[in-house]
């Protein structure tokens, strides 16, 4: 794109007014260059892209701060490539203090400072108030250095150093393109990236141009580099890993367990409260009498089970019938302590421990030795994680031994089918309503005649209404085989 001659971007020197702008290319033609070369059709599409290109700093306006590419005749100048960014530079504030005074020793009129400029000057200047007397032997230095150049060679320079502290310093309300996301700085980890001076000096080296200083190779690894990253690549190794196919088929089965129980994917039986204005739903919820859906869940995980106050109480009764229910008492004091206010949380420990581990406890659980030690250290500083070993160990037991014992229980077995017996009611009781809805239509059909007839269970005569009289059938309405006629 730079080379004139195999045909790049035409570069030319342009004659102003009284003076002449060297090495300079037009918005348009840049434009035109990259919808010709990458076949682009849209040129909307190639502006955006030079925008791009621009903002990275690979190209600028030589009258502005605003990396941006415009399609017209704007003119612009490509960097050098000691300033490209892809010479992983992270300049300090330093280097950009001693360009800030550069700027102002110089009385020309496109190298005044802009009022951000000016601003981050005076901050650095109280920031580096011990060692601005150095920064400004530096930058002193650096213009006597740049006064020996050439005048076009100059100007050149001082517009491309101008666009890179544009890039790593831009304009207030601009993007900074070199800046990352602090997580991923520490997470990065790249030996390219490493800081060096702009101008390449120090305190105790000499000066140097920035044009013939060479850059910085990359630190080479040393032995502790080396065994630290022997000690990640066996923390690597000791990682369980998945292959993405085992990962998807668990996501699908766990997508197709729970598919019922979401509203947004299976629609909700009875309705939707929030939609339907009936409180069906949260009666059964509220209800000590679970559903099949709920009961269901309860056998899908331990923690489904223990999330459920009704699947707890459910649990709980199986343990006291098996009379091993201190282990989820204690289970469940533990979660107590865990939500009590912090001045009863010492007295809430103290009871838990002579309830449940004390010696001669009336509610003993069976510990290892290991976790009683621990538990027996940590109670005497209570706090709320006090028997975080002791029920971690519990909660093993019981998802190993009695989740599966209650699984197989006659108790959850008839839960499970209960709701099935519901449903087999409301079907003889819709059937029921069904028939009622059909003697009513009749008893209607017959009031043309002057006269109808109600069956009941227990009577054998018919009982006569007028065809004006409004009436209501009961739920106990059913055949009968006898009847009686009634006359007027």
């Amino acid at each position: 794109m730079q080379d004139d001659k195999a045909g790049g971007v035409p570069i030319r020197t342009v004659k102003s007014f009284l003076s002449k702008i060297p090495s300079v290319i037009t918005g348009a033609d840049i434009v035109q260059w990259l919808m010709k070369n990458l076949i682009i059709e849209d040129q909307g599409e190639a502006i955006h892209l030079g925008s791009l290109i621009a903002a990275q700093g690979y190209l600028f306006p030589i009258s502005d701060h605003v990396l941006t590419l415009k399609d017209d005749g704007t003119f612009y100048r490509f960097q050098a490539p000691y300033f490209w960014p892809s010479n992983c530079w992270e300049p300090e504030n330093t280097d950009y203090a001693i360009y800030l005074c550069k700027r102002t020793m110089q009385n020309k009129a496109r190298l005044e400072l802009a009022d951000y400029e000016a601003e981050n000057l005076a901050r650095l200047q109280r920031a580096f108030a011990r060692k601005w007397e150095f920064i400004f032997m530096q930058a002193e230095a650096q213009v006597k250095l740049d006064r020996k150049k050439d005048k076009t060679e100059r100007k050149i320079l001082d517009s491309q150093e101008r666009a890179f502290w544009d890039v790593h310093r831009p304009v207030p309300g601009c993007v900074n393109t070199t800046e990352m996301d602090i997580r991923k700085c520490r997470r990065m980890k790249n030996p390219n990236k490493i800081k060096k001076s702009v101008y390449g000096v120090s305190e105790d080296s000499p000066t140097a141009s920035p044009v013939h200083t060479p850059v910085q190779p990359a630190r080479k690894p040393g032995k502790e580099d080396l065994l630290k990253k022997i000690i990640f690549l066996n923390a690597q190794l000791d990682r369980h890993c998945l292959k993405m196919s085992k990962v998807a088929e668990s996501l699908i089965s766990y997508a197709e367990q729970y598919l019922e129980y979401d509203p947004l994917l299976t629609p909700t039986e009875p309705s939707n409260p929030w939609i339907s204005d009936d409180s069906t739903f949260w009666d059964l919820e509220a209800s000590k009498e679970p559903g099949q859906q709920r009961v269901k869940r309860w056998g899908f995980s331990f923690d489904e089970m223990l999330k459920d106050p009704v699947g707890r109480d459910q649990f709980l009764k199986f343990l006291e019938s098996e009379f091993s229910s201190e282990n989820l008492r204690f289970w469940l004091a533990v979660e107590d302590v865990k939500k009590r206010p912090l001045q009863e949380v010492a007295d809430r420990v103290q009871e838990t421990w002579n309830e449940f581990l004390a010696p001669g406890a009336p509610s003993a659980i069976n510990l290892d030795s290991h976790s009683y030690e621990k538990t027996s250290q940590n109670v005497k500083d209570p706090g709320r994680y006090t028997f975080e070993d002791a029920q971690e160990h519990i909660y093993k037991l019981m998802k190993s031994d009695s989740y599966t014992r209650f699984l197989r229980s006659s108790v959850y077995q008839e839960l499970l089918q209960a709701k099935k017996k519901l449903e087999n009611e409301q079907g003889r009781r819709t059937s029921l309503e069904k028939f009622t809805r059909s003697v009513v239509s009749v008893g209607f059909n017959r009031g043309r005649r002057g006269h109808m007839y109600l069956l009941t269970r227990t009577t054998t005569t018919c009982t006569y209404i007028a065809p004006s009289a409004q009436f209501s059938v009961s739920e106990h309405l059913i055949h009968t085989h006898t009847q009686k006629h009634i006359h007027r």
